[in-house]
């Protein structure tokens, strides 16, 4: 599997915490920055990420700006993403079982990077579960047909 992860100046510190973690767990990655902790614009980290995940040069992707919330908008407006904003493990685990999420955002200034660590964990060894949820994301990308 090889993720895409990027963050904003309000996420720096958290990436790099996240990219040992995936190292530790043998994951391949690309980071896409920043660099340092000048302030960016959050729509410009989120963009090759998201537009890495769509095309299936990754299959997974990892966002982290100050709440996760300028990040997670960002990635969604890209068609193919399915971008969770989440902050604790049980939800983490709900998108990937039920949303086939494929990207993940999270805030730095929300979540300590312990719980971030456990949360990317569980994202990334939880499957969906497809079935009845199935359905539920082929009317999601019906919707994005649309627009």
């Amino acid at each position: 599997m090889k993720i895409a992860i990027s963050s904003d100046h309000g996420g720096n510190t958290l990436r790099k915490e996240i990219m040992g973690l995936l190292e530790e767990l043998g994951f391949e990655y690309e980071d896409f920055g920043p660099k340092d902790n000048s302030s960016v614009d959050y729509p410009d980290y989120a963009q090759p990420v998201s537009e890495g995940v769509a095309t299936g040069k990754f299959d997974k992707g990892i966002l982290i700006c100050g709440t996760g919330i300028g990040m997670s908008i960002a990635a969604n407006k890209v068609k193919g993403i399915r971008c969770a904003l989440v902050h604790d493990v049980f939800s983490a685990k709900a998108t990937r079982c039920h949303n086939d999420s494929n990207i993940i955002a999270m805030g730095e200034r929300v979540i300590g990077a312990g719980l971030a660590r456990e949360i990317v964990a569980a994202w990334l060894q939880t499957d969906f579960e497809g079935g009845r949820h199935e359905r539920r994301i082929e009317k999601i990308t019906a919707i994005e047909a649309q627009n």
